[in-house]
Parts: structure tokens; C-alpha cells; sequence
């Protein structure tokens, strides 16, 4: 594809931005979370957050969400972690454009970029969740995300619907969406299983018991750790594997 030249200076800007305000400091805190490395510039979150909100405003007469899809998929390839945190932003800015369509191209970042949990999770709480709480699309879209061979859109899966807890998500359809990644081996799966199943634990506990109860002696334990550690110690015992 290639990129107009309205696009291409864009994402200068966006490189010449991250570069100028690169702190070692900041990339030696941030890596201390990622384990498989951190390929980022360390910028202080307030002031990129600040940068972002002034590019939405500058460029939004301009830019529609075509553009800075196109934009995204540049940055995704050949970006690093803020660069790929800011593309999300700015799609997040044109969400009233979205589509099917646009979810269907979402879901080729993961292959094309999206390589740890951070940016998958930014990627959750800005821009996903509205394509299901404006009913642009079903849960089965999701739902076709628990198959897949890269671990972090599996991931995405439950970390979107820990969104729509707060947009009134019921038991029932979350737990038919996360089923079929109950026995997931990865690490970050599990963790967003376990912290989707505490959150619908809190809303709906009878329902929520009933499931962890019937996968407790078959899924992975992280999943039964986050879930119920904010209950009664004595109580959580009853969520322990069987011998």
C-alpha cells in the first residue's frame, strides 16, 4: 500500500515527537514489566497524552479514519510501542466512523504488529469495546478471536469484555464469549481470564462461582488465583484443584 503524502509527514511528526522526548529512565521502568522487552522510547505518559489530544485537534478536519488506519498499519509494521499506543488514540478519536469493516482490519494488527500485552490492552479499553456497546458488530465476531494462533488477540478477548463490565456486559454472555479459552496455556490469557471472572464475580457471584466452579479442576490456576483473590481466604478454598 502506499502511503499519501499527507500520511507519510504525519508520521514524521509522530517520530520526530517520541524521539525528542526519549527518557533511558523511563525505558529501564518500563521494561521491568514487559518480559519479552520493551522497544519503546520512555516518554513521561502526561505529556504524550497532551501531544496526542493536540494532534487529534490539529489534524481532525483532514485525517478521517481511512487515513489513520493507513496510518496505523505503517506504525504497527515498523513502529515502536509509543508509536503504536499513539495510532491507537487516534483511531480511537474517529470512532463514530467505525465499521464491520474497520474491525475486520483491527484484527490484522495482531499479525502485523501487536506484539506484547501492553499495546494489546491499549488496544481494549480505547477502540474495541465501542464495537460491541454500539452493537456495530455481535459477540461472535470476539468470540472468533479465542482460536486464534497469536496469544495476544486471544488476550484481547477477555481484557475487552473487563471493559464492557462497565457498560452493563452480563455473566452469561461473557462467559459464553471466554469458554472455549478456559484451558489457554498462556500466561496472559489466563490473566485476563481471571481478572474478567473477578469483575463478573463482584456483579454476579452465584453465576460466577457456578462456572469456576465447574472449570477448577481443568483450567490453569492463574485464572482461579485472579478470580477469586479478592474473596474471604477461608471461602476461595472451596475453588482449590481436587486430588
Amino acid at each position: 500500500m502506499k502511503l499519501s503524502f499527507m500520511i507519510k509527514e504525519n508520521i514524521k511528526e509522530i517520530r520526530a515527537f517520541c524521539e525528542s522526548n526519549s527518557d533511558p529512565k523511563i525505558i529501564v521502568t518500563y521494561s521491568k514489566y514487559f518480559k519479552e522487552g520493551f522497544d519503546g522510547f520512555g516518554i513521561d505518559n502526561k505529556v504524550l497524552i497532551k501531544q496526542i489530544e493536540s494532534w487529534i485537534d490539529q489534524w481532525k478536519a483532514d485525517m478521517n479514519l481511512q487515513n489513520y488506519i493507513d496510518l496505523t498499519d505503517e506504525l504497527m509494521k515498523n513502529g515502536k510501542f509509543e508509536e503504536k499506543s499513539i495510532a491507537i488514540h487516534l483511531i480511537k478519536s474517529k470512532k463514530s466512523e467505525y465499521t464491520e469493516e474497520t474491525f475486520n482490519r483491527i484484527s490484522k494488527w495482531f499479525d502485523l504488529g501487536i506484539s506484547n500485552w501492553g499495546i494489546t490492552d491499549v488496544l481494549c479499553m480505547l477502540v474495541l469495546p465501542h464495537f460491541f456497546s454500539e452493537h456495530i458488530i455481535g459477540f461472535d465476531k470476539l468470540k472468533a478471536w479465542t482460536t486464534s494462533q497469536n496469544e495476544w488477540q486471544r488476550r484481547a478477548v477477555p481484557v475487552t469484555l473487563v471493559e464492557l463490565l462497565k457498560k452493563g456486559l452480563e455473566c452469561n454472555e461473557a462467559i459464553n464469549v471466554i469458554e472455549p479459552l478456559m484451558m489457554d496455556e498462556s500466561e496472559y490469557v489466563q490473566k485476563g481470564l481471571g481478572t474478567l471472572l473477578r469483575g463478573l464475580w463482584k456483579k454476579q457471584p452465584q453465576e460466577t462461582e457456578k462456572f469456576l466452579f465447574d472449570w477448577k479442576d481443568k483450567c490453569g490456576r492463574l485464572i482461579i488465583r485472579y478470580a477469586t483473590e479478592k474473596m474471604d481466604k477461608e471461602y476461595r478454598k472451596k475453588f482449590r484443584k481436587s486430588k
